[in-house]
């Protein structure tokens, strides 16, 4: 019985090799002609990073002003200081270098990641941003766009009008990350489509990010949502003994991060 166990065993992982192989050996040249992923259009599968992750928190720690955790990992977590670079960009119609760093101390930066020029959802994201360009330069903020394409192919589409799909001037700079290290360092590359995802990055003064959204690739972002969410980031900075509950807009209640003052903001909703 012991010999026909294994035997059967043996048949069944021999039969599951070949099959296998088999469906190998004929997806390989199909997936070899494909230059557009039927997942830009749609969405992404999922994938399991290899990344161990691990963060640690020091609950006796009184620098919550300071909103950094001891977080350890090859990719950037919230709690990080953001990975810092230096590329081209174009800004009004000229190209320009871009370096994060030079951002540190001096405002907060809205960096966000799409997949590539003369597509479809994208123009729709980075003219939003362009057009309230105006309210994160009223509350200190910078805005940044980046994708994998040359500095020529943004130059080609902000020269295009936005009635033909492109993207008219811009009032903040487009990023060319053609050696694809910069969304590879942010954790938004797909290596397989060689384009990022639609990342979401805010960045404090002292560098460090405090937020992050990752959309994929059918789906766009919400700048009100944004800059609520940048809003609420500078008030508990500004505030480092109250927390901003969920939906929290400047003017509103927030709350105390105790068991009994908390109960003050749900006495009052």
């Amino acid at each position: 019985m012991a010999c026909s166990a294994t035997s059967t065993t043996l048949i069944s992982s021999i039969a599951t090799a070949t099959t296998t192989a088999t469906t190998k050996s004929m997806a390989s040249p199909f997936s070899k002609n494909i230059t557009l992923p039927n997942s830009f259009f749609g969405t992404r599968k999922s994938f399991q990073s290899r990344v161990p992750r691990s963060i640690s928190l020091n609950r006796g720690s009184r620098s919550r002003n300071t909103f950094v955790v001891k977080a350890s990992s090859e990719l950037p977590l919230v709690g990080n200081i953001a990975p810092d670079f230096e590329a081209e960009a174009v800004f009004d119609q000229e190209f320009i270098n871009v370096k994060l760093s030079d951002y540190i101390g001096k405002k907060y930066v809205i960096l966000f990641f799409y997949p590539l020029d003369f597509t479809f959802v994208c123009p729709t994201e980075i003219t939003a941003f362009s057009d309230r360009h105006e309210e994160f330069e009223q509350i200190n903020t910078e805005v940044l766009g980046v994708s994998v394409d040359s500095v020529f192919s943004h130059l080609a589409w902000v020269q295009t009008d936005r009635k033909s799909g492109g993207l008219g001037d811009l009032k903040y700079p487009l990023i060319s990350d053609v050696t694809k290290s910069i969304s590879k360092s942010y954790g938004v590359l797909i290596p397989d489509q060689g384009v990022a995802l639609r990342g979401l990055f805010i960045i404090d003064k002292e560098g460090v990010i405090q937020h992050s959204t990752i959309n994929n690739l059918a789906i766009g972002r919400s700048v009100d949502e944004t800059k609520r969410t940048l809003q609420a980031l500078q008030y508990v900075q500004e505030n480092p003994d109250e927390v901003c509950p969920a939906g929290w807009k400047p003017g509103e209640k927030s709350m105390k991060p105790d068991p009994k003052l908390s109960k003050d903001y749900f006495a009052a909703i």
